[in-house]
């Protein structure tokens, strides 16, 4: 691990989001197994992946933004806080715009803008959606890496990286399963499962790039990328996997568990 520390932030961003989004892969290989998936298992795994990023917000983002400027001297959560609130924003306009439909509902739900677009293909882009403030948290953490701040370390990046992976498998499978179900074939499935994950390298290289050429804008990047996945846990997680289904007890579990896991993930690599 040591020695992958050396390699340049840029190149570790993309390895780990490339590593994420093999998860995702992974995930939705599970459609050439199985064709459909226990409503309870999905809610189970939704509030697992829910957990992981409400973790992940904090303790990998917003607190090393909040101890970055603390240490510069700055209003500490100034920063955090305009960060936080610009990444929820952000995901507020791209989800008015982009035309998305979300697991489980009919085709005149879908969201944003009017399109004759198939069904499947709104399946897609909605997981995708969230996958932009994925792959950007990590990348700006192994960007942070390029300031030698003490908040900012290899480690934490990792465990980072780690916890979005965990979450990014029942992601995958979440979106290739019901895919399935459409009527599209296996392999059809599988592909726009994985798809759905090819943005993370994007955002990834992206975000360690944009926090390395500006390095002031690294508390406000961090925040921005825990405020876009916050969203994204209140707007999409958490009702999809308290869906058709009265005991949310399981989805609670779940996220519990998920957040406890990734806590865990950072506080002992990080």
């Amino acid at each position: 691990m040591q020695n992958l520390s050396t390699l340049n932030p840029i190149l570790l961003a993309l390895l780990a989001t490339l590593f994420t989004w093999g998860v995702t892969a992974l995930g939705s290989g599970m459609v050439f197994f199985f064709k459909s998936i226990d409503r309870k298992i999905l809610n189970t795994m939704l509030g697992f992946a829910a957990g992981v990023m409400i973790a992940a917000s904090f303790w990998s983002l917003l607190l090393p933004a909040i101890e970055m400027t603390d240490a510069d001297g700055g209003i500490s959560w100034l920063p955090a806080l305009v960060g936080f609130l610009s990444g929820g924003a952000f995901l507020l306009l791209v989800d008015r715009i982009l035309p998305h439909l979300h697991l489980g509902l009919s085709i005149d739900k879908a969201e944003g803008m009017k399109t004759s677009w198939r069904r499947s293909i709104l399946l897609v882009l909605a997981i995708t959606l969230h996958n932009i403030p994925e792959g950007l948290a990590v990348g700006v953490a192994f960007g942070a890496i390029a300031a030698s701040l003490p908040a900012a370390s290899f480690a934490g990046a990792v465990a980072l990286a780690l916890g979005i992976g965990l979450q990014n498998f029942p992601e995958g499978a979440a979106v290739s399963i019901p895919l399935r179900r459409e009527g599209l074939t296996r392999f059809k499935s599988f592909w726009y499962g994985q798809l759905s994950g090819v943005v993370e390298p994007i955002a990834g290289v992206l975000g360690a790039a944009l926090v390395i050429l500006v390095q002031p804008l690294l508390p406000y990047a961090l925040s921005f990328a825990a405020g876009a996945m916050i969203f994204v846990v209140v707007e999409e997680l958490i009702p999809e996997a308290q869906r058709e289904n009265w005991d949310t007890n399981l989805s609670t579990i779940g996220a519990m568990l998920g957040f406890a896991v990734m806590m865990v993930l950072d506080v002992a690599l990080g």
